[in-house]
């Protein structure tokens, strides 16, 4: 397994998370969204560190019992190496660790590495929101894991 670790996400991370986001996603949050993240009280992120880098990131929202997996994103040249799994593990285990009843997150429907990963955790497709993406267009699937 890796030899880095996964931690709490703090300003300090904010610039190379940023960096993650614009390679990962078509549509990437901005720089601020994630400062704001930083400070919100209900944002849960993690980051996976190595050699004094961050190569990933997974953030969530608590919202009363449940949590709201907002991204996981890791750099393109660590990909392929468990670390997704790792940033996911935490924030499952964050759930378990404060009583949340579930997980839930959109992925896009043709993301089908990400839909395995969530499946292999124990995810489950509740439904979908037609047209939820932009750039491409896609569909979302919407999956929950019950706790």
């Amino acid at each position: 397994m890796k030899k880095g670790t996964i931690r709490r996400m703090t300003k300090e991370d904010i610039d190379m998370v940023y960096e993650i986001e614009v390679l990962s996603f078509s549509v990437p949050w901005s720089r601020e969204s994630f400062e704001y993240e930083a400070q919100n009280e209900s944002a849960i992120y993690y980051v996976y560190e190595e050699d004094g880098r961050v190569w990933g990131f997974a953030g969530m929202h608590h919202i009363v019992d449940e949590g709201h997996i907002t991204n996981i994103a890791v750099h393109p040249q660590k990909r392929g190496q468990g670390i997704g799994k790792l940033l996911l593990s935490a924030l499952i285990s964050y759930a378990k660790e404060n009583g949340l009843v579930g997980l839930t997150l959109e992925v896009r429907s043709k993301n089908h590495v990400a839909i395995s990963l969530y499946k292999s955790f124990g995810f489950v497709q509740e439904g979908i929101r037609k047209n939820y993406y932009s750039d491409p267009p896609d569909d979302a699937i919407i999956m929950w894991l019950w706790l």
